[in-house]
């Protein structure tokens, strides 16, 4: 939750190859005071069945930018492999993950609640600030 003198983050991914959530994708947010200050890792989570981060930890007071870094590519070994099994004469003998990790850097302003929604596909991803 965002107070006066801090902001707050929220985020969700949904894979729009399959128009579902992104299960079980881990997300890590790490933030940081001023554009040449150092990162500063504050935890993480991962994403639940309906493709939501709801425990991210809170922003320190004095946060300007904001990293969320998203580790994609187990879930999509798990959808390939789930794919594999179900279909063996479709295997794919290419790079199994194009993006194994999506990073989303950000300004933000104390006050203000940041939802910053993925928007994800094996070859491609978007992001965008939502409400």
């Amino acid at each position: 939750m965002s107070t006066s003198t801090t902001a707050s983050v929220s985020t969700h991914i949904l894979d729009t190859s399959i128009g579902r959530p992104a299960e079980g994708v881990a997300v890590h947010l790490s933030a940081r005071s001023g554009r040449d200050a150092d990162w500063r890792a504050l935890g993480g989570s991962a994403t639940d069945a309906d493709g939501r981060c709801k425990d991210l930890p809170a922003l320190p007071e004095g946060t300007t930018h904001v990293r969320l870094d998203f580790t994609v590519e187990p879930y999509f070994e798990k959808k390939q492999a789930d794919a594999q099994q179900d279909a063996p004469a479709n295997r794919d003998s290419g790079p199994g993950v194009f993006f194994p990790e999506v990073a989303i850097t950000f300004a933000v302003v104390p006050g203000e609640h940041y939802h910053v929604p993925l928007l994800l596909n094996p070859f491609g991803y978007s992001v965008y600030r939502g409400s």
